[in-house]
């Protein structure tokens, strides 16, 4: 459903423990901390440390809750499903043109960035919507604008038009983001409208198969269904995230929640917001990660050269390993997608290649990334 923060499939490689596995993983942790103690003998306890207070959310969510929105969306799909009856018979066709169209409904989250009426929220969420309707949080509802979507990135920006400013919030700097620092996560979970939940950043930088620009903020603060598109707060309410996908087995929260970061959604929504979509660079070459085992010169090896794409007319080669570009070393096949991804199509970049042994520069035109380009 195009309403909901996507769940990762099984296939993910947290795989959830089911209930009969659980149960005795558990008897065995506390069976072994019994036989532990028992074992050691008996020692005077270390004095505990001084512990800070923790912090009190309640005048950040008061600052920032304004600006987050409800979204509800109001969509159409085909369906084919005819009533076998109906089947082979002159009323198949009417059933199809007539009653073959339904509306589906959904919700999701947002925030506003602009006092003009600009919201952010998640591609999903708005999907292929006929009629999308953000709410504020004292009720105001009105209809909105799709601007632009980007769907590798899962953003979209949206447009509504206020009689008097709007509340907004400002981007963060994920890239200052410590692992442990502590976040507000808010939004419109399973529709009951704007709620609040607390927690940490648990990592960062995480891949999780949702597509070539993977660097999520992972988080313990409880992100469910409805949340997707909502902003992940610092404690001086900056958004640092926008809450995209959760992995869970139940669906809801499981502790473990993904948001995009601010760093990567911040120019994505510039250019929506400017051109209504995203233009990427894109050299025409698959590659893979080079030099992962220890101590070995890292960077991407070219597994294929598309036909008349910027590589081929560069010069470039199956086997090439491509080690720095425009002088900064890379560690891998995505640290490559993802600078030439940001760099503007027709800027000539330098690559330096490692061919047969031997380190040269090469001089490649950056091309438009194809809308069917993995």
């Amino acid at each position: 459903m195009p309403s909901i923060c996507r769940s990762l499939p099984s296939a993910s490689p947290a795989k959830p423990a089911t209930a009969g596995e659980g149960r005795p993983a558990s008897r065995r942790f506390v069976l072994a901390g019994v036989a532990s103690l028992l074992a050691s003998p008996l020692l005077p306890a270390a004095p505990a440390r001084a512990r800070g207070p923790l912090p009190d959310f309640a005048d950040l969510a008061e600052r920032v809750m304004p600006a987050v929105v409800n979204i509800a969306v109001l969509s159409e799909q085909t369906t084919t499903q005819v009533p076998p009856e109906l089947r082979g018979t002159p009323f198949e066709r009417y059933f199809r043109e007539r009653r073959g169209r339904q509306q589906m409904q959904g919700a999701g989250s947002g925030f506003i960035i602009d006092a003009t009426g600009l919201v952010v929220t998640n591609n999903h969420v708005v999907g292929n919507a006929s009629r999308v309707i953000v709410s504020l949080q004292d009720g105001t509802e009105m209809p909105a604008r799709v601007v632009g979507t980007d769907d590798l990135t899962d953003l979209a920006l949206l447009r509504v038009e206020a009689r008097a400013s709007l509340p907004f919030v400002p981007w963060g700097s994920s890239a200052s983001t410590r692992v442990g620092q502590w976040v507000l996560a808010c939004g419109n979970p399973f529709g009951l409208g704007g709620t609040v939940t607390s927690g940490i950043v648990s990592a960062r930088g995480r891949e999780i198969g949702a597509g070539p620009f993977d660097d999520f903020i992972q988080t313990d603060a409880a992100i469910n269904p409805g949340n997707s598109g909502g902003p992940l707060f610092n404690t001086d309410g900056e958004v640092i995230g926008i809450n995209t996908a959760i992995f869970s087995p139940t669906n809801a929260s499981a502790g473990i929640g993904f948001a995009t970061p601010s760093d990567l959604a911040r120019g994505v929504i510039e250019q929506l917001r400017r051109d209504g979509r995203v233009e990427r660079g894109w050299l025409g070459i698959a590659v893979q990660d080079y030099g992962t085992e220890p101590g070995a010169r890292r960077g991407a090896q070219i597994q294929g050269v598309e036909r008349n794409s910027p590589a081929a007319r560069a010069g470039l080669r199956n086997g090439d390993v491509l080690v720095a570009l425009n002088g900064e070393r890379m560690d891998g096949s995505r640290t490559l997608i993802r600078a030439v991804s940001i760099t503007p199509p027709g800027q000539t970049v330098r690559l330096t290649v490692v061919r047969d042994g031997r380190q040269q520069e090469v001089a490649v035109q950056v091309g438009r990334r194809p809308p069917s380009a993995s």
